[in-house]
């Protein structure tokens, strides 16, 4: 199969919302594939800052890189299940993007040590403006929805000249500005979808299965990291053996039920309106972020146990409990609907409070794993 000429460049009209069979294409997944490097490049200083005691400056600067990796993935998966015409222009520019991505990924280790956002900021500026210019690609080539489309692009290029100006700020002022800034990249959509053109079309299906492999992902680089942790303990010493074998398995059992119980939901019910969308897609921030912190969190408990961080047991058991409690957390509150058996319902927030409870008592990331495990058995299949 040959790829369209760029003379015969296709129209990037609004694809169907009921179009049958569709699915992730094989540049989305190229997409996710080099966005989880930046993932990754996120979690492993977070880990770094836990196992150090430094959980307050680590997880300011987690959270801040984390929200423009999963701004930019967001925004590129909503707009290609509109507008995804695979012709080559299309193709290229969202290879410029997953550059962006590769850039900020380059940029995080300066972020984490020096909370320099230099690197950071060009890979997303590049990132934001290749988007941009598919939005004004959408605006000529999709009438009824131009308006929609122009005011996509107005709010992104015009933030990207607030971001370049964020850096010249006073160090004390660039968080309060970040979240200023932040807000503003979260009105963009909102105050785009309520034009007078009308909202752009998406692919119920599609979105779904794309936030699905997302979090795959994520939990794929969870497992990654821990698994990083556990084999430099065991290459290091054999005393501790014991100990991290117990916490090996404990994870593994964390990650598969986190897993189970995001993919047993029913999703069917959360896109009727544009408030239910822009609910379920932002909610997913704290989902994929606190997946990926799983992992750290677990690295830093192997390296309590190997008696290579300043935090304490306490400490450690809270890395692990805390991202898990919320992801249950965030998961009930974005799923929980009419599909669900009233006598389920009320387990994942009762589990959100054991969790957060058990690194007080000793083993406590095993103690997670049991009861996430009892969480699985007692909810059940729902099909």
């Amino acid at each position: 199969m040959t790829s369209p000429s760029w003379s015969r460049l296709r129209p990037m009209r609004a694809r169907p919302a009921d179009e049958p069979h569709r699915a992730v294409t094989p540049l989305e997944l190229l997409f996710d594939l080099c966005f989880v490097v930046a993932v990754a490049q996120a979690a492993a200083p977070l880990h770094h800052s836990l196992a150090g005691n430094h959980v307050a400056d680590g997880l300011r600067a987690y959270l801040t890189i984390f929200f423009c990796i999963w701004w930019a993935w967001m925004n590129f998966t909503w707009f290609a299940s509109a507008y995804d015409t695979d012709d080559d222009l299309y193709r290229v520019t969202t290879l410029v993007q997953i550059a962006g991505a590769l850039v900020l990924a380059a940029g995080v280790a300066p972020a984490f040590e020096r909370d320099d956002y230099r690197v950071i900021t060009a890979g997303y500026v590049v990132m934001r403006l290749a988007l941009a210019s598919q939005w004004l690609r959408a605006a000529k080539s999709d009438p009824p929805r131009r308006r929609t489309a122009i005011r996509y692009a107005v709010g992104v290029i015009g933030l990207q000249g607030c971001w370049l100006l964020w850096l010249l700020l006073p160090g004390e002022w660039t968080l309060g500005a970040f979240l200023v800034l932040a807000l503003a990249e979260l009105a963009v959509p909102i105050w785009a979808e309520l034009a007078p053109g009308g909202p752009t079309i998406y692919h119920r299906h599609h979105i779904a299965e794309r936030y699905g492999l997302f979090t795959l992902i994520v939990l794929g680089e969870a497992v990654a990291a821990a698994s990083m942790a556990f084999r430099s303990g065991l290459d290091e010493t054999g005393r501790h053996t014991p100990e991290l074998l117990s916490l090996a398995v404990s994870g593994l059992v964390i990650v598969f039920a986190l897993w189970w119980l995001y993919f047993d939901q029913p999703v069917r019910c959360r896109f009727g309106s544009l408030r239910a969308s822009t609910a379920w897609g932002y909610g997913h921030y704290l989902i994929f972020a606190s997946a990926a912190a799983v992992g750290a969190g677990l690295a830093a408990a192997v390296d309590h146990v190997t008696h290579h961080a300043d935090a304490s047991a306490t400490l450690s058991g809270f890395a692990v409990a805390v991202p898990v409690a919320t992801y249950l957390l965030t998961l009930w509150s974005l799923f929980t609907c009419p599909h669900q058996r009233p006598r389920t319902r009320w387990m994942l927030p009762v589990t959100v409070v054991l969790a957060l409870g058990t690194p007080l008592l000793p083993g406590s990331v095993e103690l997670l794993a049991a009861l996430l495990a009892a969480l699985v058995l007692l909810t059940g299949p729902r099909r």
